[in-house]
């Protein structure tokens, strides 16, 4: 059995290498490469094994065209949905339009599936290939990629989750404290926080503040701490273990929803769909099957994820009828699903292609199969 103990505080700096300031190579960067290289190689593969109908040497481009609709629809999926304000931000810096600034909130998930959908379709036009078999392929080899981005919102400290206690409290072996709460849940923090530990951290943001920053009111109280709490994390990840120890006792231990997330979205989405294909199916059941166990992996998990930071605020909980954003549109993903399922089994449209665990019993496909 597991005893309480401190929780973990998260120093993970969110750079493989920092060059200047804010510039350098960033993990989350990196787990993307990774998981356009996990497809491009699980594409390769299943095509030399004669289990899809995207030859060998085509891979490269049709992984290039989910490069493009990955980024596009992800980063223009997530300035939609969550902060429509970006597409009127212009600045004299670079890169001078907000939906251009990634690093003003990332990428939405599932613009980013979109965007995948509109690639395989132009990729399958290409090809002369059923579009829902080459969505399918894609399907199989995409949670790779969902499980490294989720491990790199880890590692960058954001999309947090629930308290699970409160500063002061003695923590648990899984939970993780966030430095970057200060920065982005400053308000709910210290909604938690004794008011002695509020003036503690008050005085601690005080220190680092420059004077230029700090805004005093006629009461005498600071407002603009922002800068300082960024300052904050910046020194901790940098390896400032003093200062971490300082602040350990003033943060919360949260849920670490996005190991959660890399849980569902990754490891339990790859190993059913794999699972599901160890048989030839018809071109979208794997499609349907995603969505619906992705959908439900999502809903599911953001119960102990937060909404973003910027749907809360004068009262507001962030979500709509108890769900959130995410939620809303994970459900609609396990709708479609689940449609799209019963209309292939109802018309058994298609031809049953792949079935890894029955390929030796086949040759290999080399033209797509006529349609039933």
């Amino acid at each position: 059995m597991f005893a309480l103990a401190d929780s973990w505080v998260h120093d993970i700096s969110p750079f493989l290498w920092r060059i200047s300031g804010d510039f350098g190579i960033r993990w989350y960067g990196l787990a993307y490469v990774a998981g356009f290289i996990a497809a491009w190689l699980m594409l390769r593969r299943m095509s030399a094994k004669g289990l899809i109908l995207i030859p060998r040497d085509a891979a490269s481009d049709v992984v290039l065209a989910i490069i493009i609709g990955t980024l596009l629809g992800g980063r223009i999926g997530y300035v939609l949905i969550y902060r429509p304000s970006l597409l009127m931000e212009f600045t004299a810096d670079p890169p001078w339009w907000g939906l251009l600034a990634i690093n003003k909130g990332g990428m939405a998930s599932h613009g980013g599936m979109v965007g995948i959908v509109i690639a395989c379709w132009w990729s399958a036009r290409r090809l002369k290939i059923p579009v829902l078999h080459v969505i399918d392929c894609f399907c199989l080899t995409g949670p790779v990629g969902v499980f490294f981005g989720r491990i790199a919102n880890f590692i960058n400290g954001e999309l947090l989750g629930r308290i699970a206690f409160r500063p002061g409290e003695p923590g648990a072996w899984w939970a993780v404290k966030f430095p970057q709460e200060l920065v982005e849940r400053r308000r709910e923090l210290e909604s938690v926080m004794t008011r002695q530990d509020i003036g503690h951290l008050h005085q601690l943001l005080h220190r680092y503040a420059l004077p230029q920053e700090l805004d005093i009111r006629g009461d005498g109280t600071i407002d603009n701490l922002a800068p300082a709490a960024e300052r904050i994390v910046q020194q901790i990840e940098a390896g400032n273990t003093a200062l971490k120890a300082e602040v350990a006792p003033l943060l919360s231990a949260r849920h670490p929803s996005q190991l959660y997330q890399a849980l569902a979205e990754g490891i339990v989405v790859l190993a059913v769909l794999w699972w599901i294909w160890r048989k030839p199916r018809r071109p979208g059941v794997i499609l349907a099957w995603f969505g619906i166990v992705y959908g439900l992996g999502r809903i599911i998990t953001e119960f102990w994820r937060l909404p973003d930071a910027q749907f809360i605020h004068d009262g507001a909980t962030g979500r709509i009828a108890g769900l959130s954003r995410g939620q809303w549109m994970s459900a609609l993903m396990v709708v479609i699903g689940a449609g799209l399922l019963a209309w292939i089994v109802r018309t058994r449209r298609g031809t049953p292609l792949g079935g890894w665990a029955t390929r030796t019993a086949r040759p290999p496909l080399a033209t797509p199969p006529p349609a039933r």
